[in-house]
């Protein structure tokens, strides 16, 4: 097999388009069914028909691939980083802080073009592999206690922090969408505490 030219830029190999295309709906077809962690290079690759190193070779690791296949426009590792940095007992402003400081950026435009398009054609399941696999799967190993309740908590992060984003970018609710950035954090951020680190079950 000839070795593609170098990239011109990351995250995008030169080569050809329905190669790549391939590669990226099997991916799709895969985390959509299987998860991130159930997901490998050779299984895509094998759905693909192409050999495992062309996988690689266009999209470096299974991370960055889940990242291509759902369009978003930034690496999430630098959120992430944010997120492993913060102590726990601040771990929901800085949640806040950095997502909706993502959403309300350069990149809004395609943030938002990328979620509609997941949700409109049929790929909540990937997403929702991103969310639980990728994005808040180390966060639900800090914040488990008592021990077995890590996914879920994470897991009510991610139904307040999808309910803001659908109702303030999607559906455009006028009291949401005029929300500066910085009031919106302090909104949602103790709420988001209280999900990753306060009691479940309300008082009996």
């Amino acid at each position: 097999m000839t070795d593609p030219a170098t990239p011109t830029r990351p995250g995008r190999r030169p080569g050809h388009a329905n190669t790549r295309d391939r590669i990226l709906q099997a991916a799709r077809n895969q985390f959509a069914g299987k998860g991130f962690d159930h997901t490998t290079i050779r299984s895509i690759a094998s759905e693909a028909g192409v050999d495992s190193a062309l996988v690689h070779h266009y999209f470096g690791t299974k991370r960055r691939l889940l990242v291509d296949a759902i369009e978003l426009p930034l690496d999430p590792d630098t959120v992430l980083a944010t997120l492993e940095a913060a102590p726990v007992d601040n771990l929901g402003e800085t949640l806040a802080r950095t997502v909706i400081g993502v959403w309300d950026s350069v990149h809004q435009p395609a943030v938002v073009a990328a979620v509609r398009s997941a949700l409109t054609s049929g790929d909540e399941n990937l997403v929702r592999s991103f969310l639980l696999d990728v994005a808040l799967k180390d966060i639900a190993v800090r914040v488990d206690s008592p021990p077995g309740s890590g996914l879920l908590r994470v897991a009510l992060v991610a139904s307040q922090m999808t309910g803001l984003f659908v109702t303030r970018h999607l559906l455009g609710i006028d009291a949401l969408r005029a929300l500066p950035t910085e009031r919106a954090v302090r909104l949602i951020a103790p709420t988001l505490q209280r999900y990753l680190t306060g009691p479940l079950d309300p008082p009996v």
